[in-house]
């Protein structure tokens, strides 16, 4: 059940994202965007430690801002892979950085209010 509101819960802030953010589109059916929800969480759980560990000195030289990165990074990995190039799930973004740097933001903030609102499963 945990597994299925972590989906849902990271499909809806990536749909605000898509919604407020004007260089973040999808074209695509609802369950292509269950995948792209599936791929942000593969990202969250496989790639962002990995990129954390290497940029750990730049995190710490800026106090943590360049987390902001990491998290734009991780969302463009996601892009990438559910765009017409890789997947081809709909998912795209007209810039490389500001987009999903923005995009990022609005799925952090929108992740941490659900994350408070919704039931953790303990």
């Amino acid at each position: 059940m945990r597994f299925i509101i972590t989906l849902l819960s990271t499909a809806a802030s990536l749909w605000v994202a898509v919604l407020l953010v004007s260089g973040l589109e999808f074209s695509g059916v609802w369950w292509q965007f269950l995948i792209v929800a599936a791929i942000m969480g593969l990202a969250n759980a496989i790639a962002r430690p990995i990129i954390t560990f290497f940029s750990l000195p730049f995190i710490l030289v800026t106090l943590g801002l360049f987390l902001f990165i990491v998290n734009a990074l991780v969302l463009q990995l996601v892009v990438w892979l559910s765009g017409p190039s890789v997947f081809d799930l709909g998912l795209t973004s007209t810039g490389f950085f500001w987009a999903t740097f923005w995009g990022s933001i609005v799925v952090s903030v929108v992740g941490w209010i659900l994350g408070l609102v919704l039931p953790d499963g303990d």
